[in-house]
């Protein structure tokens, strides 16, 4: 893939949007291509929940859930080119992508004190980065990264974004698909209806209708609204 211009000036570049619309791909390929971090937010959640899970914390308990939220060590590293996720010093990885923590991540996600402390790390991340930060999750635009560059927020429609849950997985069978839908849905609900943080879109945010196009297209895309935000920017 072609390496886009790159700016010596920090930037900050954040994509927010339902789960299932390709948010992760498609930021961390920018920040590829821009040289800049990657931050992936919710892999924090979901080391935050594993870890949750793993010490026999009742994660319908949001008492329990917020006594125990500062215990954990999250590592969020932010290379583009190799993004790691450690709890403890442990590479957590894989088995936060598990159907467990799937499961869960949206109630750990609905505690005022779990999105406080992970709220903290990720802007120290930003903070941390020389030359500027891709990243994605909820409330990346509204919440964590008001003042971001650009912001955008991906969408697509819930059947679409099954569709290509169920390709990753490898589920091919209608009930296998619907269940996958069945789950879209209610993380959509839990998302946009917590009373912390809700999945929103920020007023100054670009939304993108990702249901017609495919990941590169989608990339295009946002390199070209990021390069008409940094020739705004310069004249």
């Amino acid at each position: 893939m072609e390496t886009a211009d790159r700016s010596d000036a920090p930037v900050i570049v954040v994509l927010d949007g339902p789960a299932g619309t390709g948010k992760s791909t498609v930021s961390r390929e920018i920040a590829h291509r821009l040289g800049l971090s990657f931050l992936d937010t919710g892999a924090m959640y979901r080391a935050m929940t594993y870890w949750l899970l793993q010490n026999g914390v009742d994660v319908d308990d949001a008492e329990a859930v917020a006594n125990a939220s500062t215990k954990p060590v999250i590592l969020s590293g932010t290379d583009a080119d190799g993004p790691t996720i450690t709890v403890d010093g442990v590479d957590v990885s894989g088995p936060i992508r598990g159907p467990e923590v799937t499961a869960a991540v949206s109630a750990v996600s609905a505690v005022p004190e779990v999105r406080t402390r992970l709220v903290d790390l990720q802007r120290g991340s930003a903070a941390a980065a020389p030359r500027g930060i891709v990243a994605e999750g909820r409330d990346m635009g509204t919440v964590v990264f008001p003042g971001a560059d650009l912001k955008v927020f991906l969408t697509a429609s819930a059947t679409t974004r099954a569709a290509r849950r169920a390709a990753q997985l490898g589920v091919a069978d209608p009930a296998g698909i619907a269940a996958i839908l069945a789950d879209i849905e209610r993380r959509d609900a839990a998302d946009s209806g917590r009373a912390t943080s809700p999945l929103a879109m920020a007023d100054d945010a670009i939304e993108v209708d990702t249901s017609e196009m495919d990941p590169e297209e989608v990339i295009g895309h946002i390199m070209g609204l990021v390069r008409d935000r940094a020739r705004t920017v310069q004249a």
